[in-house]
């Protein structure tokens, strides 16, 4: 594919993959290829950090972070030095204008805090006005969401797959990212699906997510670049989008 023109271009590009070998499930992997070749596409020189545990290096230089998803005994792997050696950096980044992707596990830190079935409760980020309990039974299937009005999304749906068993509850000012359509999204109570705080996205959308809605990475490259996208041909994953939308919505 050709580079697309991009208004005021930004030279480089660079995803920081938040614990790939511990918080990557369901095609988060996906994701990540994604935002770089999307940007690489319009002409920016885009390139990959893997920030594991104790590394923090270069991590002033991350336009988007990935924080994927993970099971208990993950999130209990990371969850000290992501309090210890990452909460600060990444509340810099986020002031600086970088943007944040959480998916599932991700998604449930940034709150403040995430309770276990056992009741055991790990304070979160705080990132996020949200919390996190575990629910009886897991929430499986695919998904179809309205995004929010305000994020102004052509096509306005997303699709993915959600595999949680926590239920995740939001604060009144923190707007969802969508209206569930078809599945169960936040906790299967509210009809939400997701959150939006500033630049700070979190899902529980697998599947991978952003192929398969690249309206949503590129409202998350632009909001992280500041910059202006020039369209790509992304026929091929909308007519996939589609297919799946129509499929589940014709079920409801």
């Amino acid at each position: 594919m050709a580079p697309a023109i991009l208004g005021d271009v930004k030279e480089t590009f660079t995803v920081g993959w938040l614990y790939p070998d511990l918080m990557n499930i369901y095609g988060d992997r996906g994701n990540v290829l994604t935002l770089l070749k999307r940007a690489s596409w319009r002409g920016m020189q885009a390139r990959l950090l893997d920030l594991g545990k104790g590394v923090t290096t270069g991590i002033e230089e991350v336009d988007v972070f990935f924080f994927g998803g993970g099971q208990d005994k993950e999130q209990a792997l990371v969850y000290d030095d992501l309090l210890e050696s990452k909460a600060v950096p990444l509340a810099e980044a986020l002031h600086r204008g970088a943007a944040i992707l959480a998916v599932c596990g991700g998604y449930q830190l940034l709150g403040h805090y995430y309770q276990t079935a056992e009741g055991e409760r790990f304070p979160g980020l705080g990132l996020l006005d949200a919390y996190t309990e575990a629910g009886p039974k897991r929430c499986i299937g695919d998904v179809v969401v309205e995004a929010d009005p305000d994020l102004g999304l052509d096509p306005p749906t997303l699709v993915g797959f959600e595999n949680h068993s926590g239920r995740t509850f939001r604060g009144e000012g923190l707007r969802p990212l969508g209206r569930v359509l078809r599945g169960h999204g936040n906790n299967g109570d509210d009809g939400t699906e997701g959150a939006v705080g500033g630049s700070i996205f979190g899902t529980y959308l697998h599947g991978s997510l952003l192929p398969k809605n690249p309206h949503l990475a590129d409202l998350i490259i632009g909001r992280a670049t500041g910059a202006s996208l020039a369209p790509l041909d992304d026929a091929l994953e909308l007519a996939a989008h589609s297919r799946l939308a129509e499929r589940e919505l014709a079920h409801r």
